[in-house]
């Protein structure tokens, strides 16, 4: 399961969940052309992928 936690504060979450089939999200980082990346969390089943949590106006580091 992927715990995601605020660096700056300590608050966190966990299992999220896909609404179209329940599987639970999947932390994945994504490298961008500039060779940057950006954390997502994806549903394992092809039905899309979110910008990862936010908190403190940073993101969320996952323990995945």
């Amino acid at each position: 399961m992927a715990d995601y936690v605020c660096e700056h504060c300590g608050m966190g979450v966990t299992g999220l969940n896909c609404v179209k089939c329940g599987k639970e999200l999947e932390h994945v980082d994504l490298t961008k052309d500039d060779g940057t990346t950006v954390s997502v969390a994806k549903c394992p089943e092809g039905h899309g992928k979110i910008k990862s949590p936010m908190c403190c106006g940073h993101d969320m580091s996952c323990s995945v």
